[in-house]
């Protein structure tokens, strides 16, 4: 029961996370760079990987996938958790995946972006990292 509560746990922290950036990538200015100029220069700028997109919408855009995965990550594991845990303690590889994408996001947080995030992800993995040993020990 603890493993399943830890990973429900981990799970809904995703979904918050993930649910916030989403609202705050096309409903606020939360991600604005605070000079107007660099917004400015990213609509006009273009990767140098193609020239079809500006990095003003590929910004967006990779803040919206970047959202989706995390509401993914954590709705599959939610609704595992609630609706099939014997099927997901039974599943190492699924398991397994989990904690190695959580850690990835966590390696993530802790190079690139600040505290919230930061401190949300380390409780999730955490809670995914203990449920995963309370299953398999």
């Amino acid at each position: 029961m603890t493993a399943k509560i830890l990973w429900i746990t981990g799970s809904s922290v995703y979904i918050i996370l993930a649910g916030l950036h989403l609202l705050y990538t096309f409903f606020t200015n939360k991600f604005l760079a605070r000079d107007k100029a660099t917004v400015e220069a990213m609509k006009q700028t273009h990767p140098v990987l193609t020239n079809k997109t500006t990095m003003w919408k590929a910004w967006i855009g990779f803040n919206g996938s970047h959202s989706a995965g995390g509401i993914f990550l954590g709705a599959i594991n939610l609704l595992l958790a609630l609706f099939y845990f014997p099927f997901l303690a039974g599943a190492p590889s699924l398991v397994l995946l989990t904690a190695l994408t959580s850690l990835f996001y966590l390696f993530l947080a802790i190079r690139y972006w600040f505290k919230v995030p930061l401190a949300g992800i380390a409780i999730a993995t955490l809670c995914y990292i203990i449920a995963s040993l309370i299953i398999f020990l």
